[in-house]
């Protein structure tokens, strides 16, 4: 983990309530697919944990959701703007697992950090699938950005209004080796329990520290409780126990 301070150098909307941040600084401790951030804002208590969608040696690339005060406030942030930052948080996606064949499944807010884990089973030379959920035709993002990876993608929507009508896992191939997911939790139990192959889940949870610190984001699984923000954010499939 290191803090640093990081200039907006872009800040656009890509749906009603989504927003794409690229921010220029230090990014030498993000090193794993699926790590996240953690941003200070002024006048705030809490930093604002946001997963990592891409990310090279000067810039890293967020992808966020207007869901209160927090992600409000950056929505109106200019382009120059200083914003401190904790960056190399998680643990990230382990792609040595993948097969020939891997899957991807994200759920809206979810989508982002399966962007860079397919950049880099493509470097592999992995035929990567990627199915992308939403709720409607409006809130699809990313979907251009996934197919010029070269991936594979579908697009689900509940309502039916683009692509398959239903939820991410009415679109599975007919054949993967592996998948990596990222979402609200009633998709990742969805895909817990219709999945065919083992698979990491990357968490979305409500985080005090973002550090382990506080012990305020912890999952239940077969070792007992990890903190989703230090031994996640992402779980293999096959370590999870689901509440009831």
């Amino acid at each position: 983990m290191k803090q640093g301070i990081f200039t907006i150098l872009e800040n656009q909307k890509l749906t009603d309530n989504v927003y794409k941040m690229i921010l220029k600084g230090d990014t030498s401790d993000i090193t794993a697919c699926g790590q996240f951030i953690n941003i200070q804002l002024d006048g705030l208590f809490l930093r604002r944990p946001i997963s990592v969608c891409d990310c090279d040696e000067q810039t890293v690339t967020i992808i966020y959701k207007v869901v209160g005060k927090g992600t409000e406030q950056m929505s109106k942030m200019a382009v120059g703007e200083i914003l401190d930052v904790l960056t190399g948080l998680g643990n990230g996606y382990d792609l040595s697992l993948s097969g020939e064949r891997p899957l991807l499944l994200g759920g809206g807010v979810g989508v982002p950090p399966l962007y860079m884990l397919a950049k880099e089973l493509i470097k592999q030379g992995k035929q990567v699938s990627v199915i992308l959920g939403f709720n409607n035709k409006d809130e699809v993002f990313y979907e251009q950005e996934f197919k010029s990876l070269g991936c594979d993608v579908t697009v689900t929507t509940v309502d039916g209004s683009y692509g398959v009508k239903g939820f991410v896992t009415n679109a599975y191939p007919e054949n993967y080796t592996y998948f990596y997911t990222c979402g609200p939790e009633p998709m990742l139990k969805a895909i817990y329990k219709t999945s065919t192959t083992g698979g990491q889940m990357s968490f979305e949870e409500r985080m005090g520290c973002g550090f382990g610190a506080c012990m305020g984001c912890s999952c239940k699984t077969i070792a007992g409780y990890k903190r989703i923000c230090k031994d996640g954010p992402v779980m293999l499939k096959e370590e999870i126990l689901w509440e009831d």
